[in-house]
């Protein structure tokens, strides 16, 4: 053992009379990251790589524009390195690797650095010839790989195609170690940039923001996730959590989120499948004057989506682009479209109207299948087989274009109004407790003809959705309904009246009992957290954690209130 070693040879010292002292010294000392043994460090004779004429035209290369980071930041990281290179130690003591070119004469002490194996000496003639015994650095042979992977040295086909090539994409921890040397080794061997763009990753680190690593235990194995999720939710997991060149935090609702959109995906496609089973494209002639409000709408949202994910992609932001398709599936196709369509497709006395119901839901389907694709491949395969389309797979089906015509402000105001109005009514329903089976009248009153056009022309997905009876739309009601609940939304004046609907009395009797409840909850919240015995020993999670319950029980007591003034004003 090298400490015991170390006694001992201070007490050899000591007995014969050279230990001159003995001084304590602070100083760092290097620890292996995963046995956490000391590591000290020994002189060897090793080999290096000259570096400075290697980084001149890599800067150049960077500086003149003819490499692009993205993010944009890592271009300096970049160039505060390369500007600051020191020579590169290229030996390595280890088994594997490419071995060092290079042949020592025994008998006259040569040195032979050769690109094709040497057999005699051409110094002395000796056949008694060593190979270094050394491998080359890991990340010079790394650095090969732009040009190496198509058959260089020899000037292949794919060497000509593929390099240089347009796009590396790697993490910020080795823009150094990788980047910068298949940039060195691309300009010295090829005389040309391996490159045009760099995407900088972040890291995958755990719930709580630490590296993973085996030794850790920490790690999440993708196989794993793959059998319990699938392959598209760990895919569609990583791209969406994914910022350029930020860490990411993974963690199992992570990975919940995403197997519960691609159920939300299954859900929604296996309705429109089942309403086409009698579908036939053919057999109207698709016209833009035939398109009810709702299918304007969406398939203006979906152009506008188009735009909006171009835009993402263009500047290599798959992370935004994948919330944008999210958001548009889940709140717009699924959560909306689908449900203001079922009627024209159930019982529909015109048949046409519900063939252009079919032709709206399949093709807009049909489009999300394409956008989604790089991001869930497999589930998306799978539907668009399914779906009316030309091809044999998905992969080569064309990337969705945006129809600027087919972009419709006024239909995308209308239904936005509409839905503004619909979740107002939601929530009275739900505040006053009326369920939601049971029909109720509304009057809705707005000054702009304007508006009151396109509330017409919604009026069937409102009462629909909103669960009416009845509905009045006006410029101007002559008088207001008795026992109303009132409310302005986007400028419109809606009225739900609520006469024989809810017992008031009953109503504000029991609202006042839940507000004295929660009244005492606050009470005795703000004791426990004024007491200074509590702050000083309760573990600091209990004192965030009974902070979090005050705020919960303040804001439900400002409902509370809110509720008993709007049922007192009835």
């Amino acid at each position: 053992d090298r400490y015991v070693c170390r006694e001992r040879i201070v007490d050899d010292l000591r007995e014969q009379g050279y230990l001159v002292g003995i001084v304590d010294h602070n100083h760092a000392v290097g620890h292996c990251s995963r046995c956490d043994h000391v590591i000290e460090p020994i002189l060897s004779k090793q080999w290096f790589v000259r570096m400075k004429p290697l980084a001149e035209p890599a800067i150049a290369a960077v500086k003149e524009g003819r490499i692009r980071f993205v993010p944009e930041r890592f271009t300096k990281i970049y160039l505060d390195w390369v500007e600051n290179v020191k020579d590169w130690c290229i030996s390595r003591q280890i088994w594997w690797g490419h071995r060092i070119p290079v042949w020592y004469c025994g008998d006259c002490g040569e040195v032979i650095a050769s690109k094709t194996e040497v057999r005699t000496c051409p110094k002395c003639g000796s056949q008694n010839l060593e190979q270094d015994p050394d491998v080359l650095d890991t990340w010079f042979s790394s650095a090969l790989w732009p040009f190496s992977t198509m058959g260089w040295p020899e000037e292949t086909k794919e060497l000509e195609i593929f390099y240089p090539t347009s796009l590396l994409a790697t993490g910020y921890d080795i823009i150094y170690f990788w980047v910068a040397r298949m940039i060195f080794m691309g300009l010295e061997f090829r005389k040309e940039i391996p490159f045009k763009e760099v995407y900088i990753n972040g890291l995958i680190r755990d719930a709580s923001g630490k590296k993973m690593s085996k030794s850790r235990g920490n790690t999440i194995d993708p196989l794993e996730k793959i059998d319990q999720y699938g392959a598209d939710t760990l895919r569609f997991t990583l791209i969406t959590n994914s910022i350029p060149g930020a860490d990411m935090k993974l963690y199992e609702e992570k990975f919940q989120a995403s197997r519960n959109f691609a159920n939300k995906i299954w859900n929604a496609s296996r309705f429109v499948l089942m309403n086409l089973d009698d579908y036939d494209p053919e057999a109207y002639k698709f016209e833009v004057d035939r398109l009810d409000l709702a299918d304007r709408w969406i398939i203006s949202r979906f152009n506008r989506t188009v735009q909006e994910i171009d835009r993402w992609l263009d500047q290599y932001n798959m992370s935004e682009a994948g919330k944008v398709l999210y958001d548009f599936i889940w709140s717009e196709f699924c959560d909306w479209y689908i449900e203001i369509v079922k009627p024209r497709l159930y019982k529909n006395p015109d048949p046409a109207d519900r063939w252009v119901a079919q032709t709206c839901l399949a093709t807009t389907l049909r489009g999300i299948m394409e956008l989604l694709h790089p991001f869930m491949p497999f589930i998306t395969e799978e539907i668009w087989q399914h779906l009316p389309h030309e091809g044999e797979t998905i992969v080569l089906a064309p990337w969705p274009r945006v129809d600027e015509k087919m972009i419709d402000p006024e239909a995308e105001e209308n239904i936005a109004l509409m839905q503004e109005i619909i979740k107002f009514i939601r929530n009275i329903r739900a505040e006053m407790q009326v369920t939601p089976g049971k029909k109720i009248e509304a009057y809705i009153q707005t000054n702009s003809r304007e508006v009151l056009e396109g509330l017409v022309l919604a009026r069937s997905y409102l009462e629909n959705l909103a669960g009416l009876e009845s509905l009045v739309l006006t410029e101007k009601l002559e008088t207001k309904p008795e026992q109303a609940v009132a409310g302005i939304v986007s400028g419109v004046e809606v009225f739900l009246p609520l006469k024989g609907l809810v017992d008031i009395e009953k109503e504000i009797s029991r609202l006042e009992k839940e507000l004295n409840a929660v009244i005492k909850e606050i009470e005795r919240a703000e004791n426990k957290l004024s007491n200074q015995g509590f702050l000083a020993k309760a573990p600091e999670q209990v004192v965030a954690k009974e902070r979090e319950k005050l705020q919960e029980y303040r804001d439900k007591q400002a409902k509370i209130k809110e509720r008993l003034e709007m049922i007192k004003n009835l």
